[in-house]
């Protein structure tokens, strides 16, 4: 069977993902503590507005509605009997928007960590990780999704578990990673690590990489080493935060402007990722210029970490660690534009 965003992946250099869900959700009036995924019933209009605003932006992959969709996280809200319900309504959700843009439109469904620590330093089995993502992954996909999304995990466990649930709905899988001021996850993985996992699982996901963690600079310096370690086969992901967040008052804001996110986007490109997008902080007006900056550009040579903080702000020296040193050879080569 044909699957758009395969499609789309083997016929375009670059794909422009989505920016943030919550941080938009809660501007549109959502509460500290209140599940999003509720909100997929009670307010399907804020839903589909915050689909409909990233498309007009020029998203190319909306992601669903579900970060925690999975009955472990939907218990903290004495809902996890509901994962059938919220699940398939937010992939209908973004189905319909999808389909009304004119345009192809990616529908992922986004599949955040359980919140659950797995053994051996925890009570969840690899197998009952595995049986919740499947049940998500395949409401999802009878949601009518493109792609499963498996987001933000930082263990071998759960990784594992994840892409092993998501494969039982048949669908391609993305899976990325958040890699903190250490270049690694909460857990220890490594960007090579990742890649590693990722490409030797017995299932292996489409595309993988790395999102959310300190902000733009942090994020590519991250790219740096994965795409070093990949296999140039390989589809990375990069979908990092608005900047670096700081209080304002008593709400969390992004220092972000949508010319630093322009430029973290063309950085992006050339460090190896073919699918980039914004993560927490990442408004509709930063995603509008990311787009405009992606239209406009052809892929430049790959950057060293001097270019990256020079244009995106410090990298941290764990980051560093596990990006490239200036003057290094990467293994994977320098991505040149494909057909499009």
């Amino acid at each position: 069977m044909s699957n758009r965003f395969l499609e789309l992946l083997a016929t375009r250099p670059w794909l422009l993902a989505d920016g943030a869900t919550g941080t938009n959700l809660f501007a549109a009036g959502l509460q500290s503590g209140e599940a999003p995924e509720l909100w997929n019933l009670s307010h399907p209009e804020r839903i589909a507005a915050l689909h409909r605003s990233f498309i007009d932006a020029g998203a190319d992959i909306v992601l669903t509605n579900t970060f925690g969709g999975t009955r472990y996280r939907l218990k903290l809200h004495q809902a996890e009997d509901r994962v059938e319900e919220l699940n398939g309504a937010a992939a209908r959700i973004a189905r319909h928007e999808a389909d009304a843009a004119g345009r192809p439109v990616i529908v992922a469904g986004s599949m955040g960590p359980t919140g659950e620590l797995f053994h051996p330093l925890g009570a969840l089995s690899v197998e009952e990780g595995r049986a919740a993502f499947a049940a998500q992954a395949k409401a999802l996909a009878r949601g009518g999704v493109d792609v499963l999304w498996v987001e933000t995990v930082s263990s071998r466990e759960e990784i594992e578990a994840a892409l092993a649930g998501a494969a039982e709905a048949g669908l391609p899988v993305v899976c990325t990673a958040s890699f903190d001021t250490q270049g690694r996850t909460m857990m220890g993985i490594t960007p090579a690590q990742l890649a590693e996992l990722c490409e030797h699982s017995p299932w292996a996901p489409a595309a993988f990489g790395a999102n959310c963690g300190v902000g733009p600079a942090e994020l590519v310096a991250v790219m740096l080493g994965m795409s070093q370690a990949a296999s140039p086969r390989s589809v990375l992901v990069a979908k990092g935060n608005c900047g670096v967040p700081h209080w304002e008052g008593d709400a969390i804001r992004y220092d972000g402007t949508p010319p630093l996110m322009a430029d973290y986007a063309r950085l992006a490109l050339d460090a190896g990722a073919r699918i980039i997008g914004g993560c927490c902080g990442t408004t509709p007006e930063h995603l509008r210029a990311m787009r405009q900056a992606l239209d406009a550009y052809a892929q430049g040579p790959r950057p060293d970490l001097a270019m990256v903080q020079q244009r995106l702000g410090a990298v941290s020296r764990g980051a560093a660690g596990e990006g490239l040193a200036a003057g290094s050879s990467p293994r994977r080569g320098r991505r040149g534009p494909r057909k499009g």
